[in-house]
Order: C-alpha cells, then structure tokens, then sequence
C-alpha cells in the first residue's frame, strides 16, 4: 500500500524525478527516523525531543552543558544534573524561540554574565535549589522580557544593585530560603524601582533583621500583596506591627497566608514572638485604618489602592451615598481617569467615608476611606503660632529692658548728692568770677572780703551809688524772695550769661534807709 502511495507522491510531488532518484530521497528520509522522541540530526545526546520540548532532567552524564541545541526549542529542562557552571559559549547561536530555562537541582556555583545573551524572548528562569552565593553585576540585565525567576534554596548573600537591572518585565521574583541579610528596597520603592513590573517578591526565611516601614507603607497595595517577608528574624516595634495588621485588614496574601509565621524578636531572651500580638508585649496601640487628614480649602486627591492590579473599573460613593461623577465635570468632586478620586475646596461638609467600589476580571474589592477636615486652612494654625510666638518675645524683651534700666544704670539718684553739692560750691566760684554783677553767695567767694566791699550792697542803690527815691516796699519784698531761694547748678550757669545782675539780699536789709554807714553796707555785700 505505501508504494501505491508513494507512486501518487511521486506524480504529485516530483513529476520530473526519475523512478531511481526518487527511490533515494524516500530512504535517506526513512532512514532519518526520531529517536527518542527526536531527530537522531538534531536532538542532543541522552535528551528526549518531543516537538518543541527538550528534556535532558536527570540525563546528562558529565558537569558541563552541552554544545548545541536546536534553534526551534521552545523549553529546556537541564534540572536534576550535576552542572557546576554555566558559561558564556554553551550557547553558541540564537535560540529565537526558547521561552523557558530550567536549571533547578544543580551544583551550580557560577554563572558568566555573558550566559544569556542568545535568549532574547526568555520569560521564565528557574535556577533554583543550586549552591550560587552571590548576583554580580548585570547579571540578568539582558534578559529584557524574563518575567518570572526563581533563586530560592541557595546561598546568596549579596546582591550587586545593578543584578536585575533593564529588567522592567520581571513580576515575580523567588528570593526565598537564602542568606540575604539586607531588604532590598531599591527593587520595589515608591519612585524610581528597578522592577515596575514586580508584583511577587517573596525574600521570606532570610536573615533580614530591619525592614523600612516607612517607605513600604507607601508601596502600592498590589505591590504590598506580593511582598513576603516572613520566617526572618526581624526585630520588633510598633511601626512594624501597625504595618502587618494593616496588612492583615486589607486581607492581603503576604499577611493572611502566612499569619504564623509572622514573627520578630525583641532580643536575646525573648525571640520568635508572633507580630500580631505585639500590643501585649510592647504596650502598641493600632492607627486609624485608612485615614486621610484634609484642611479647609485644600485641593486633595485620594488613590483607590486596591490589591489587584489592572483594576478597570472604579467608582466612588461620597458620605452621602452619592455617585462621583467621572472626568470632565464642573463639580467638585470628580473621579479622574486613574480611578483616584480629586476633592476641590475641601469643606467641613464633605468630611466623613468615602468608598471606592473596584471590579477586576479576578475579583471586586471595596476599599474605604475616612476623611477628615480640619474647620481652618493649612497655613491659620501655623500664622496664628506665630503671632503668638512674636507677642511673647516683645513681652520678655521689654521685662528685659526695664530690668536693664532699674538695675543696670551707671550711677543712680542718691549716688550723685554729694556731687551736687560740691558742683554747686565751684559754679557759684566761677559764676562770680564771670560776672560783672556781685555774686549773691558769699560763702563761695572764700576769704577775698576786699572785694565784696566795693561791690553794690543792694538794689536799692542806683548805678552811680546813690539812693533811689522812688524805692517801694513791694520791690523791697520781691528781692528778699529772690535772695531766699537756693539758686541751682542750672540757675547758676545761666546767671553768668544773663543781662540781669545777680545781687544779694536779706528780709532786713533792703531799700528802707539809704544812708547806712560803711559797716552795714560790708554787712549787707557779705549777705
């Protein structure tokens, strides 16, 4: 029946063929049969070949990979093997279609950087359960579209930073059962990670004693959902608490799978207690779950973190219970096209639960937030502190001030008294020295009498020595005043340049009688 067959082949295949020529090709392809599961051309030695699939699990004999594989091998299973090494040449041409690399189960210990350079399309690496201690320096970077590797079960210790770079299609990552010592934040932070894709990162029992709460806190639920951090010996507070029993509400899978295993260490004595009772051991108390603080007048925009990514669809009820309206619409508040909801001229009014309704092709999520609204804008409480501030600052300069002033002074009132009166005695001296006129203090004039006898003796004398006819009484009285009052260190000053004469008197000696002797004018003159 296959000559017959083969008869027809030959008229429709190869009309030009002789009968001989023909005879030939049918051997050598008959002779050409799969051994194995695979071409006895192309298959490698003590591989089984079926279709695309290449499986040498468990099959090669010596430590060191073999040097060719077929270009229409899609995956490639070397697990279960004794391979110590993977270098740059076991691959020497381009495997175009090779999507999925097993290495698991070797004795692995290096791997040259220059290993995948012909995998352009791998997306799935498995070399997990080796002995490799270390990621050095890009590593993995040429593997552009690789979305799943696994590395648990070794002995990494330290991870170069630059390992996993260009690798912006890596979502799940196995760090598991290692020696890492230090979380690496720089895969998964907020801004800037080397891993936007990532959405698995498990780096459970490690050696990891401190996580940044701080700045995982801030990591998007989907990315929080993923991230696996138990069986490590980390030590114990209440951030750390706060962070996983918001975890544990939110029902992500990093806290509610692996609730036991959950554990911390406070020190020495007291190791492998459950994080989740941390409130009875180290007096925690639990922050307000979803909670988001607002000013009055302030422009606010909250995210609806669900931990499904690829969420489509997104709507928010306000306190209310009233539809959000989507983009492009006059009102205040308004769902923007990443599903967060954006709050203008927030007010008292609008404080209270928001709720965002999240549906996916997985599952729905409803998740919650609870605003609330501070009845002043951001910056009253702060001006308000500050005027404060500014009033009790002018309060203790000026208390200052008035100290300096009582206390501080270089000589106070009744230090200057004696000064006063010495001050007194020498300007009456120098006041009569200057003056044409007689000066009305006798006593500061010392023992020079002679010259107080030629002097004028009152003002009841005219200029040429003789009496005033026209003297009156009330003009007697008014210079007895003037002699009675103690002239000060002012009135003594101004006297010297005064037009109007400084004379001395007495109540009983004044321009009643004209014709006194000699004596009672030297009398008078010394008064």
């Amino acid at each position: 029946m296959w000559f017959r067959d083969a008869s027809v082949s030959r008229r429709w295949l190869a009309p030009g063929l002789g009968g001989s020529a023909f005879l030939l090709l049918f051997l050598l392809l008959s002779f050409g049969i799969a051994r194995r599961g695979g071409s006895a051309l192309s298959c490698p030695k003590d591989c089984m070949c079926a279709s695309n699939i290449i499986s040498c699990s468990n099959a090669l004999r010596a430590s060191a990979l073999p040097s060719h594989f077929p270009p229409y091998a899609a995956v490639l299973d070397l697990s279960h093997n004794n391979l110590t090494q993977v270098r740059a040449e076991w691959a020497p041409s381009l495997l175009p279609h090779l999507h999925s690399l097993l290495l698991n189960r070797n004795q692995l210990v290096f791997i040259s950087t220059e290993a995948f350079n012909n995998l352009p399309h791998l997306k799935y690496l498995d070399l997990s359960s080796n002995f490799i201690a270390s990621l050095g320096e890009n590593l993995f970077s040429k593997l552009k579209k690789l979305e799943v590797l696994l590395l648990y079960n070794n002995r990494i210790s330290k991870i170069d930073r630059t390992a996993f770079e260009e690798m912006a299609s890596l979502q799940k990552l196995y760090l598991s059962h290692n020696v890492i010592t230090r979380f690496p934040l720089e895969l998964v932070k907020k801004d800037g990670a080397l891993l936007p894709e990532l959405a698995l990162l498990d780096l459970s029992s490690n050696k990891i004693k401190t996580i940044f709460e701080d700045e995982i806190t801030d990591l998007p639920a989907w990315v929080k959902n993923g991230l696996y951090v138990h069986s490590n010996p980390l030590t114990c507070n209440c951030k750390l608490y706060n962070l996983f029993s918001h975890w544990q509400k939110r029902q992500l899978s990093s806290a509610v799978d692996f609730e036991e295993e959950l554990r911390c260490d406070i020190d020495q004595s007291r190791k492998g207690i459950r994080i989740f009772s941390l409130p009875e051991v180290m007096n925690c108390t639990e922050v307000k779950e979803q909670s988001f603080v607002a000013y009055r007048g302030q422009n606010i925009t909250i995210s609806c973190d669900t931990r499904q990514r690829g969420v489509t669809i997104r709507e928010w009820l306000t306190p209310k219970f009233e539809r959000v309206p989507q983009e492009n619409n006059n009102s205040s508040m308004l769902v923007l096209t990443n599903g967060s909801l954006q709050i203008s001229n927030i007010g008292m009014e609008d404080m209270g639960p928001y709720t965002c309704y999240a549906v996916s092709q997985v599952f729905n999520e409803t998740f919650c937030v609870h605003v609330t609204v501070h009845n002043f804008t951001q910056h009253g409480a702060t001006d308000t502190l500050n005027t404060a501030y500014t009033t009790l600052v002018g309060c203790i300069l000026s208390v200052i001030l008035v100290l300096i002033y009582l206390y501080l002074t270089p000589c106070r009132c009744w230090c200057r008294s004696s000064e006063k009166q010495a001050n007194q005695r020498e300007d009456s001296i120098n006041s009569s020295m200057l003056s044409t006129t007689p000066n009305h203090n006798p006593e500061g004039a010392g023992g020079k009498e002679g010259l107080n006898r030629h002097m004028t003796p009152s003002n009841a004398q005219g200029q040429n020595g003789k009496c005033k006819p026209n003297s009156s009484p009330k003009e007697e009285t008014k210079g007895a005043q003037r002699a009675e009052r103690k002239m000060s260190d002012q009135d003594s000053v101004s006297s010297v340049f005064s037009d109007t004469p400084i004379v001395g008197s007495s109540q009983n000696e004044g321009g009643r009688r004209c014709g006194r002797d000699k004596t009672g004018a030297e009398l008078v003159g010394l008064l």
